[in-house]
Order: C-alpha cells, then sequence, then structure tokens
C-alpha cells in the first residue's frame, strides 16, 4: 500500500478512483504548519531562522496521516503544482520527520497540471524529489510578509489608530485605489462641443460627424461653448442646403484575432466582467472544477491547475481541441496551423499550461446538470475562450465616407461603419472591455451604399455637449489588470491582496468600484510620505522578481532578506523615534481657522476625516470635509409617521462608523438606535430573556447571525439557524442547526458545556421530519 497526500478532500476523492487499490489518497486540508504568531518567529540575527508550529485546526489530519503511514511502503506528497504546494509538501515531510513518524519510508513528489486518469497516473510513475528552491522562494515571501506586519503594524497603532496593520504587497495596491482617487478629485471637466449630422441614401438613415469646418481640422476642443456650437451649426445648414456630396470612400479588411487562453489574472479579469465574480470567489469556483465534481460517471478534474502566468497549451490539448472545431465548424474554422501564444510575463513558469478545460469534447451543457450556477457560468467561460484561441481569425469590413457640406467650403464630415465578414472565432467568444466608451466596435454599424459624387439627404444638424470625465475608478477587473502591469504580487496572491484591503476596511465597493475611506487614506499618506520606496510600485516588482529568481534556483533566499531587512529596520526605528502622531493624522491645508486664526488641517476622528484647527483643545473650530456639499444632504432625513418608542421624538436616517442607521434625533439625550433594514423576525423566543424574539441579521462583515430584537438590552446572539424546540439532554429553549462539508447536517445545543450534537438523519428517524 502507499499512501498519497493532497490538500482537499474532494481532490483525494477524485483522484483515489484513478490509483486504484494499492494507493490509499489522503487530504492535508491546506497548510499543516505556520509561523508561531509573535514577535521573534523570523530571526533576522541568525540567518533568518523562521519557528513553525502545527495548526491546530489541522492537527488532527497530521494526525491520520501519521496512522496511515504506519502500513503504507511509500509516500507520495501531491500538493499543488506552485510554490504553495511545494512549500505544504516540504512542512509535511519536515513535520513527520521531526515526529520519526516517516523511517526509512521513501518519499517522492508528485506534480500534475489537471486531475484526470492519465495526468496523475504519470505523475505516480515519474516522481521526483521536493524542490527546495520553490520552499526557499515560498519562505523568503513569507518572511517578508511577516517581517513588514510585525513591525509595520504597531507602528501604525501608535501614530494612527489601534487595531491597524499594513502589508508588503496590500499597500502598493492601497496607493494605486487611494491615487486614482486622488486624481478623480483634483479632476477640472472641460466642456466641448461635437457637430453631427443626421443623413440618409436611399431612405436608409446614418449618422456623420463633422471632421473639418472652413478647411480647418475639428479636435475635442475646437467647439468649446453653445454659442460657437449654434454658429458652427448655422453654417453648415446654409452650406449643405439640404444635401451633402460624398468626397471619398475608403474601404478596408480588418483581421481580428482571438485572445489567448486563460491565465490565473485574465480569468478574474473576464469573470468579473462578465459574470460579476470578485476575484476570490472566481478562485474558489474554479479550484472546485480543478479539484473534481462529480459528472455522473465519477467525481473528474473539469480544468487544469488554475494557478498560473503561462499561456501554453500542451501539444494533445491543441490537437484535440483543432479535431473539434473541425468537426463543428468545418475545416474553414480552423488557421492553418495551431495557434501559439507568447506570455506577456517575463517571469512566466513556461512549463505550466494556460487554464483550459481537461477534454474540450466535455461540453458546457453536458455537465450544466451536475454543476451549481456558478460552476457552470465559470467552466462556459473557459470552455468557449479555450476553443475561441484555436480557431480561425474574424474579418470584418470597414468602411468611412467622408461627405462635403456645400462646394469649395472645407467642410467635411466623415461616417463609418463595419460588418463582419466572417465572424471567425466570434461565434464563440469575444473578449470582455474594461470601461469603454462610445460605440463598441464589435456591433455593426451598416452604412449605406456609396460612391464618390452621389448626393444624400441632410436631415439635420445636431451639436451634443459632452464634458471631459475623470479616470473611472478601479474595479476588479481593472485592479487586477494593474496589478498584474505593475508587477506588484503574483497571479495567486491578487484575490487575497483585494479580499485583504476590504478585510481591513481600507477601501469599500461603491457601484462595483473601489473607494479609498478615510483611514484608507490616512494609512496610505503615512506609507507614501514615510516608506516611500517599500510602496513603490518598481521597488515591489523587483522584489517579486528576486523571489522568482530564488524559485528558479538563480538567487539565494537569505541574501534576498539580508538586502531588504536592514534598511527597512533601520527605517522604522527612525519613524518611531521623529515621527509625531499629529505629523501623521493631520494634513495641513492652506487655509486659516476663522475662529483663531490659527492653521486648519485635514484631521482623522472616529467618524472619518474632517476639517479643524491645529489649535485644538484650545480652539474646538471644525467643518465638514465637504464644504459644497448641500444643506439637505449635510442633514439627516426625518422619518415621517414614526416617533422614538423611547422618548417619543422624531426618528432619522444618520450616517455613523459602519453607514446609515435609524437613531433618535434626541442624541445624545436619548441614545434610540436601529438598523436602517428591518432583520427578519424567526418567529422563535430568545432562550437567554424570554422577552424578545431571535431576529435575523448581517454582522459588518457580511456574516448572518441571530440575535435577541431587544438588543442591546439583551445581547444573546447565535451564529446558526435556530430552531424552536428544546435540548433533550439540558433543556435549554432551542437548538441551532449547523452543516459541516464533510459530515453533513446536525442539530446542536448551543450551550458549549452541554455539548448536544445528532445528525438530522438521525433526528429524522426518531422524532419525525424536520420543522
Amino acid at each position: 500500500m502507499n499512501l498519497v497526500i493532497v490538500e482537499s478532500p474532494a481532490k483525494a476523492k477524485t483522484i483515489k478512483k484513478y490509483l486504484g487499490p494499492s494507493f490509499d489518497v489522503l487530504a492535508s486540508y491546506g497548510h499543516v504548519r505556520d509561523l508561531v504568531p509573535k514577535e521573534g518567529a523570523v530571526d533576522p540575527d541568525h540567518g533568518f531562522a523562521m519557528k513553525y508550529q502545527v495548526i491546530e485546526r489541522n492537527e488532527k489530519h497530521v494526525q491520520a496521516i501519521a496512522k496511515k503511514l504506519k502500513d503504507c511502503e511509500a509516500l507520495y506528497l501531491a500538493t499543488d503544482p506552485d510554490r504553495e504546494g511545494e512549500a505544504i509538501s516540504w512542512h509535511i515531510h519536515e513535520l513527520l520527520k521531526s515526529r520519526r513518524q516517516l523511517g526509512d519510508k521513501p518519499v517522492h513528489r508528485v506534480v500534475f497540471n489537471e486531475i484526470t486518469q492519465r495526468a496523475v497516473q504519470e505523475a505516480i510513475a515519474h516522481p521526483r524529489q521536493i524542490s527546495y528552491d520553490l520552499v526557499n522562494a515560498q519562505q523568503a515571501r513569507r518572511a517578508l510578509d511577516y517581517l513588514v506586519g510585525f513591525n509595520l503594524s504597531p507602528l501604525l497603532w501608535k501614530k494612527i489608530r489601534r487595531g491597524l496593520s499594513a502589508g508588503r504587497v496590500q499597500s502598493p495596491a492601497l496607493r494605486l485605489i487611494c491615487e486614482r482617487e486622488a486624481e478623480i478629485e483634483s479632476f477640472v471637466k472641460r466642456e466641448y462641443w461635437t457637430i453631427e449630422a443626421d443623413a440618409a441614401k436611399d431612405q436608409r438613415p446614418f449618422v456623420a460627424r463633422l471632421i473639418r469646418f472652413g478647411g480647418e481640422k475639428v479636435e475635442q476642443f475646437s467647439i468649446t461653448d453653445q454659442a460657437r456650437a449654434t454658429e458652427v451649426k448655422s453654417a453648415l445648414e446654409r452650406a449643405a442646403t439640404g444635401r451633402l456630396r460624398v468626397e471619398q470612400v475608403e474601404r478596408k479588411q480588418r483581421r481580428r484575432q482571438p485572445a489567448p487562453p486563460f491565465i490565473t489574472s485574465t480569468l478574474q479579469q473576464e469573470a468579473a466582467r462578465k459574470l460579476g465574480f470578485s476575484a476570490q470567489n472566481t478562485m474558489r469556483v474554479a479550484q472546485q472544477l480543478y479539484e473534481g465534481v462529480d459528472v455522473g460517471s465519477g467525481a473528474v478534474g473539469l480544468i487544469t491547475y488554475m494557478r498560473t502566468d503561462s499561456v501554453n497549451l500542451a501539444q494533445e490539448a491543441i490537437a484535440e481541441i483543432r479535431a473539434y472545431v473541425a468537426e463543428r465548424y468545418g475545416a474553414a474554422g480552423l488557421p492553418d496551423s495551431p495557434r501559439l501564444f507568447k506570455t506577456k510575463s517575463k517571469n512566466a513558469q513556461e512549463a505550466h499550461e494556460a487554464i483550459r478545460p481537461t477534454s474540450i469534447r466535455r461540453e458546457p451543457s453536458a455537465v450544466k446538470p451536475y454543476l451549481t450556477v456558478e460552476q457552470f457560468k465559470l467552466y462556459e467561460l473557459i470552455w468557449r475562450r479555450t476553443l475561441a484561441c484555436q480557431m480561425a481569425q474574424a474579418l470584418i469590413d470597414q468602411v468611412a465616407v467622408d461627405l462635403s457640406a456645400g462646394t469649395d467650403t472645407g467642410h467635411l464630415l466623415r461616417a463609418t461603419g463595419s460588418t463582419v465578414v466572417d465572424p471567425g472565432f466570434m461565434r464563440v467568444y469575444l473578449e470582455g472591455r474594461d470601461d469603454a466608451k462610445g460605440a463598441d466596435d464589435d456591433e455593426e454599424r451598416m452604412l449605406p451604399e456609396m460612391q464618390v459624387g452621389d448626393w444624400v439627404e441632410l436631415i439635420a444638424i445636431r451639436p451634443e455637449q459632452h464634458f471631459t470625465e475623470p479616470p473611472p475608478r478601479y474595479s476588479e477587473a481593472t485592479l487586477v489588470k494593474a496589478l498584474e502591469e505593475f508587477g506588484i504580487g503574483r497571479p495567486s496572491t491578487y484575490a487575497s491582496i483585494i479580499s485583504t484591503l476590504q478585510e481591513r476596511e481600507y477601501v469599500i465597493l461603491d457601484k462595483k468600484r473601489f473607494v479609498p475611506t478615510d483611514i484608507g487614506r490616512v494609512v496610505n499618506r503615512f506609507l507614501t510620505d514615510y516608506f516611500t520606496s517599500y510602496v513603490d510600485y518598481d521597488f515591489t516588482a523587483r522584489l517579486e522578481d528576486e523571489l522568482d529568481a530564488v524559485s528558479r534556483g538563480e538567487e539565494e533566499w537569505v541574501p534576498v532578506l539580508e538586502r531588504f531587512w536592514r534598511p527597512f529596520k533601520a527605517l522604522v526605528d527612525h519613524t518611531q523615534e521623529h515621527v509625531k502622531r499629529s505629523d501623521v493624522t493631520q494634513e495641513r491645508i492652506k487655509e486659516t481657522c476663522p475662529k483663531c486664526g490659527g492653521q486648519l488641517a485635514i484631521r482623522l476622528g472616529r467618524n472619518g476625516r474632517f476639517i479643524g484647527c491645529t489649535h485644538y483643545p484650545e480652539c474646538d473650530y471644525t467643518r465638514d470635509l465637504n464644504p459644497d456639499r448641500t444643506e439637505r444632504e449635510a442633514a439627516p432625513e426625518v422619518i415621517e409617521g414614526r416617533l422614538c418608542p423611547l422618548c417619543g421624538s422624531t426618528l432619522e436616517i444618520k450616517r455613523g462608523r459602519y453607514g446609515k442607521f435609524i437613531g433618535c434625533s434626541a442624541y445624545p439625550t436619548c441614545k434610540y438606535i436601529e438598523p436602517l433594514d428591518k432583520p427578519e423576525d424567526t418567529g422563535i423566543s430568545c432562550p437567554q430573556c424570554g422577552q424578545g424574539r431571535l431576529q435575523k441579521k448581517k454582522s459588518r462583515r457580511g456574516k448572518l447571525f441571530y440575535s435577541c430584537s431587544t438588543y442591546p438590552k439583551c445581547d444573546y446572539a447565535v451564529w446558526d439557524e435556530p430552531l424552536a424546540e428544546p435540548c433533550p439532554s439540558c433543556g435549554w429553549p432551542i437548538l441551532t442547526l449547523k452543516a459541516t462539508k464533510t459530515q453533513g447536517v446536525f442539530k446542536v445545543c448551543p450551550r458549549k458545556e452541554c455539548g448536544y450534537r445528532a445528525p438530522v438523519a438521525e433526528v429524522e428517524a426518531t422524532s419525525g421530519a424536520l420543522d
């Protein structure tokens, strides 16, 4: 018997069926060891020695591996084929060795890019040793993140506010978002006008735009006010006298090539654009598709490994795709030779493959009955992109027609249009766009047939007013794209970078766009002012390059850490000693206090940023940071027809640290508050006070919980759904319904000292159906 270790139980289940009775497969459930969560876990004075400990929740899985290993002849470590997976294999090996549970059994490292029978069996037949270059690269990354976090975070606590933290790659990402917001706030819009003509030929309407007036080229700011636009319109109408003459017809054919197959970053971008998935959700669903889904004939991995920066496809995959295309679309649907793509990433691991279906013949419609809605959407997206990348190019005919208004006036208008001659790959897939403005090139804009010398009917001249717009805020897709372009992090870290910024409340999503919070702005200003080089995009990218060099065996990891650590620690110590808290939390502005004549500054308070006097507390002058906000916006909104249940005053919609809520207008005399969204009543009485009822609510991080309606008078709350039935063991008035991925659904007593727990199936068998 041989023992194979993978990371997840889903992956273990899929692989087990491919290996037969001579192999047993167990899951480590991710990492089994991590750094000791306290200062000193990385020791720079002794070669950056790292102190690890077993992750408590995974101790039972380590013991299960050790127990099973006793009866096995060899150990195969089959964790994911990246640095993180290599490190997990190394940690398992080191842990078993340190506990003397490994003995003299051989240890093999096996990697596969897809979970199919061929790939798994081939990997088992050709094992290798653990790659210490990859392990050291991961250790160096973990050490860097630890050293930055354990040194910068306490500094933020002292200089800004308790509870804050900073990260090595999250901080440059925050800087991107804050700098974009600063661009938007400093943007000054400019007015401009365009002149368009509605025309028709043989009763077929089309639109032309003015490109020359009086022989002069019309550019964006050639016409900047309504008076000038009206003047130009009148001149065109007088010159044209109801018709336009065709002066030039230009026809050309454009070839459009398909996009390369997905890598991690492009998958996250397209899933955000087309499906509305967050980066984190995309990676979660992709992991499920990779590890295996039961499609009727048993569990099978549907896609290749989803953490990759290579656009390569295996030769057998290309051959299968081309055969499928030929069968479905005919020989005309294929390019003459297989289409090869070149990666844009200089450090791409070319041995890996792009993200693709494990078989292109497993059509989305065939597996749809076995997939969740999210799994199907993402699988179909990957399937279509992969198929399209090996299809023929699209041919598009483009036409540009220049029309004159009058003879020898120099007034020229242009109409453009396009038609798809051969859709090629476009019949299967079109890449999404970020922040596209105006007409989409992919739309067919048909023009009537026109020849030089033809006359067309002029229906109307329309001046159109426009204003320049600031750059758009980052969406998930555009932020991932920017992180990739600047070399901040690596594809596998983009999702965690974004989720960390949100969890720390440095940014929020507003209409699917990232907006920095007040505390995020202050943290960013502190880091850019005092740790400039460490949030510099080029510096961050160079450090990533060095870590990549370690993974390839071109650099030693300890010297990389040395070069980073010494100057960084010196800067931390200098900032600790010489920078005052007021230097960080107060951003002086060019304005004096109207009350005392002192300097005004943007300051950080409990409820965000505001403008206040630097002579505080001697001078208490303050005002809103947005002085142009209207009185209606500044004043709380009164709720008609409702009075405070405590004091009878009117109720108002107010804004606090965590958003809007309903509060009493008599505050602070009366402190009655309630959430703006009415919680869902479960109808179950509170077991603690007996007076209120349990209500379904959301925490400020979006997690569901159930608490007493009389809060804060009664603070009883549970995370799991309550059931209106007493505990058979201790008599507590309610039970809760707890669902687990591996063991199913249980009825549980919420009192920890009781410990009652019964599977739902067992309860149903003895006491009837669930409520």
